[in-house]
């Protein structure tokens, strides 16, 4: 399958982005994809569930046999939706949970609203993120800062920590870190130093639950074509967008979702602590 489709210059003036309005659409699933029920009658609970990486690990997920909780800010309704439809033609259900996950009394409702549907989670997937470029460090607002961590990181100790009680022995969390965790960014010392603190929760939780059998891991994506990118990003920034990787091309969803797959399975059932580098070629230690 050719995943190089093509980034034409573009921009959404708005955050979060929309996928909809996305030209070209990104791939979330390839349609050669056979699911195997590795996830047979899981439930999983994915933050920023409606598009991009989270709407790929959503199908992904309900092919292999799960049934889905999506978290994602309201603005993001329609894509929500599109996810949701997509769910339910693989045959499985979809929660949609609205809200801002910056708010812990959202974050209090929506894991009541899983307990009371669901009664467990079986895979807990941090995914949802937020960043705003600014070339000058010195131009990060204290107000920029607390928004971008709040989402970023305490959202993610917040959800956890409501989640695990619904947990049990051989069940799992996927923490989505990033490239920029390890290598760093210029105009993204904040969103790097938040990505850097999911890799050392990932880490240092995995070692915390090990006794509970609970396995905790992350992803760590390059560039990938999401809504973050054009609704973060010039347009020019954007038709260049990820062509410094060896494969001269940015990811697609579709490229990434079925790591996610593989660590909510018991195919990883030996792995927990660690990160999966999905970059398109970065070398990265760690």
């Amino acid at each position: 399958m050719n995943y190089d489709i093509g980034t034409p210059p573009q921009h959404q003036n708005a955050q979060p982005g929309l996928e909809y309005e996305m030209n070209p659409q990104p791939i979330y699933i390839r349609d050669s994809y056979v699911g195997t029920g590795k996830l047979q009658d899981k439930i999983a609970l994915i933050t920023g569930g409606d598009s991009g990486i989270g709407r790929a690990v959503a199908v992904h997920y309900a092919r292999e046999g799960a049934d889905l909780a999506i978290i994602y800010h309201p603005r993001e309704e329609q894509d929500a939706q599109e996810t949701g439809r997509l769910v339910a033609a693989e045959g499985r259900r979809c929660l949609l949970l609205p809200g801002d996950l910056r708010n812990p009394s959202f974050i209090r409702q929506a894991v009541d609203r899983v307990k009371s549907e669901y009664r467990h989670v079986n895979i807990l997937v941090n995914n949802a993120a937020n960043h705003v470029e600014q070339q000058e460090f010195t131009d990060i607002s204290d107000q920029q800062m607390i928004e971008t961590f709040e989402l970023n990181i305490l959202a993610i100790f917040r959800l956890t920590k409501l989640v695990l009680p619904l947990m049990n022995q051989y069940d799992s969390i996927i923490n989505t870190t990033s490239v920029v965790s390890y290598r760093g960014s210029t105009a993204l010392v904040d969103y790097s130093s938040t990505k850097g603190a999911v890799t050392a929760f990932t880490r240092s939780l995995s070692q915390h639950l090990v006794e509970r059998n609970i396995r905790v891991n992350a992803v760590a994506p390059g560039p990938i074509w999401t809504p973050l990118i054009v609704s973060t990003r010039t347009e020019e920034e954007v038709a260049e967008f990820g062509k410094k990787t060896p494969m001269e091309r940015p990811g697609q969803p579709a490229e990434v979702a079925p790591a996610y797959v593989f660590l909510a399975s018991e195919d990883a059932s030996y792995i927990t602590g660690q990160v999966m580098h999905i970059n398109g070629g970065e070398v990265i230690n760690g």
